[in-house]
């Protein structure tokens, strides 16, 4: 697998060494390093219109890839396919025609997330970070609006609303806005969340939203004069980063250190900030694929999807034809089809590293909080309860990020004005 630093630098070579056939690469570390070879060479074809050869990358690639073989292999497959995706995308005929039998874009996510909440400790991390802070701040508050961004997961509430039913000063009023596109989601959620708070005899209230944030007003939440009010984004926030770019198609690994204006972010942080919350919570992948250049976040993906194909191998022990396995891999090839295949508006997994949210979030007038006083002996008890090896949660100017070894994947943050 490729390594899993932070900042990793590729230096392989774009050409393949002419001692061997593809079918003599036996060896998993050559084979490895074979695919990582001929993906980046696609991606550069891709990049320049050279259709014919990215099309012969992509058979030799076939020769090696397997979404029942090894991580690299699996991983190989996916970003193979998001590059054959982004090269059928010049006929937008045939593209249409492909995806007539796909299931809509909700309906595979509503079959993979909870299972991803369930197997892989990145969401409950993330959540129990959001909720030790969040019971720390809200004591002694009366009134508490919470706003969920888009998670609709009962992972995330149900311990909440336990949680807020036993503080020591006594229950608060409790209200739960829960925004999401899918309105499947809040029908099952706000029945679920009434029930346990009756159970809990917490006062609450549950105020479905049936919009995305991009249609979100400060209006339609209903914010009250008195209540105490917090935000919570759960790997949503980044789709407001989409807009009409174009890719540069030239091939370069020379990054920009500067930050890609967002006046539709600026706005929307802006307008939340109005509205004087105690606290924003923000949960994003830790990853840098908001980038004009298609090799640029290529490889950036590469790096960043192979430490999380190699934590799902973990997961499930290697076994390579586990059900489960298929459909988060599925969930993650998603991901990286948009971010290799998809332009403008339509390529929304725009995910982008603390610093730069940190810049976002100051440019809109926030402030960082920390979130423990003592988080690294926190942290090292919640990943010993978890009882899984490999991850870790350090501390990083104010975040906490949650890492496979070494390599940061997710980051939690808290905000206040």
């Amino acid at each position: 697998m490729m390594s899993s630093s932070p900042k990793p630098e590729v230096t392989l070579s774009l050409t393949l060494s002419p001692g061997s056939t593809l079918q003599e690469v036996v060896k998993p570390q050559e084979r490895g390093v074979r695919l990582i070879q001929l993906l980046l060479t696609c991606a550069k074809h891709a990049s320049s219109s050279n259709l014919h050869r990215a099309d012969e990358c992509l058979r030799q690639i076939s020769l090696l890839a397997s979404v029942s073989g090894d991580s690299m292999q699996r991983l190989s497959a996916w970003f193979a396919s998001a590059l054959a995706v982004r090269l059928v995308k010049r006929w937008p005929g045939l593209h249409k025609v492909l995806n007539y039998t796909q299931l809509p874009k909700q309906d595979q996510l509503g079959q993979a997330q909870p299972l991803f909440g369930r197997v892989c400790p990145y969401l409950g991390f993330s959540y129990a970070i959001i909720s030790r802070t969040l019971i720390k701040a809200m004591t002694g508050e009366r009134v508490i609006h919470l706003v969920d961004l888009g998670s609709g997961d009962a992972n995330l509430w149900i311990p909440l609303l336990r949680s807020f039913s036993c503080l020591l000063d006594g229950q608060p009023h409790l209200k739960v806005t829960c925004m999401n596109a899918n309105k499947a989601i809040l029908e099952e959620l706000g029945p679920r969340l009434v029930k346990e708070a009756e159970a809990l005899g917490l006062p609450f209230q549950f105020a479905p939203l049936n919009v995305s944030l991009r249609e979100l007003t400060l209006d339609k939440l209903g914010v009250k004069s008195g209540e105490a009010l917090a935000f919570i984004s759960i790997l949503n926030l980044h789709s407001l980063l989409a807009e009409d770019d174009s890719v540069d198609a030239h091939f370069s690994h020379n990054k920009t250190n500067g930050i890609k204006d967002s006046k539709q972010m600026f706005r929307f942080l802006s307008t939340i900030r109005s509205s004087s919350p105690k606290l924003f919570f923000l949960v994003e992948k830790e990853a840098d694929h908001n980038l004009n250049k298609l090799v640029d976040r290529f490889v950036e993906g590469l790096h960043y999807y192979s430490a999380v194909f190699d934590s799902v191998d973990d997961t499930f022990g290697g076994n390579t034809s586990s059900r489960e396995r298929l459909v988060l891999e599925e969930m993650f090839g998603k991901e990286i089809e948009n971010i290799v295949a998809c332009d403008g508006v339509e390529r929304e997994e725009r995910h982008e590293r603390y610093g730069r949210w940190m810049v976002r979030f100051g440019q809109a007038g926030f402030k960082p909080v920390m979130m423990w006083h003592d988080s690294t002996e926190d942290a090292k008890q919640m990943v010993e309860a978890c009882g899984r090896n490999g991850y870790k949660i350090v501390n990083e100017r104010a975040s906490l990020m949650i890492c496979w070894h070494d390599r940061p994947l997710y980051a939690v943050s808290a905000w206040t004005c």
